[in-house]
């Protein structure tokens, strides 16, 4: 079957590099599926799981929004920030969910950005879910 090279790069360097048969994600415009020969395309993602797929296998990646850029023998994704799902520290993102959660539950009291807050729980949130493969 064919195959489209596939990069997740972040500010902190390259997450992900490998040939796949299709790549599926969340842009704010909705779910994209791309296979190889696709039509090249940019298009702004929304917080949310990289899926991966080649043969029987789906490497999943957390990414932080970004943007894809396709061409029809490669994809390219800048992420904000990425993860592998196998190296996510779950522990870390229940701990981030919960700030969130309670800097959210507190935004009537005091002077909380409230859309900061509602982004660090999205972004907790498709970390456990990721490191889990629940969506």
């Amino acid at each position: 079957m064919k195959t489209i090279k596939v990069s997740v790069v972040t500010p902190d360097g390259p997450v992900y590099e490998s040939d796949v048969e299709m790549v599926s994600t969340k842009a704010q415009s909705g779910e994209l599926g791309i296979l190889p020969g696709h039509i090249p395309m940019v298009a702004p993602l929304q917080i949310g799981a990289v899926r991966l797929k080649n043969g029987g296998k789906t490497d999943f990646v957390a990414v932080s929004g970004g943007f894809l850029e396709v061409r029809p023998e490669q994809v390219t994704i800048l992420a904000q920030s990425a993860e592998q799902a196998d190296e996510i520290d779950v522990e870390r993102a229940v701990r981030a969910k919960q700030r969130a959660e309670q800097r959210l539950n507190k935004q009537k009291r005091e002077n909380i950005d409230f859309r900061r807050a509602e982004l660090a729980l999205q972004r907790a949130i498709n970390r456990i879910e990721v490191s889990e493969r629940k969506f």
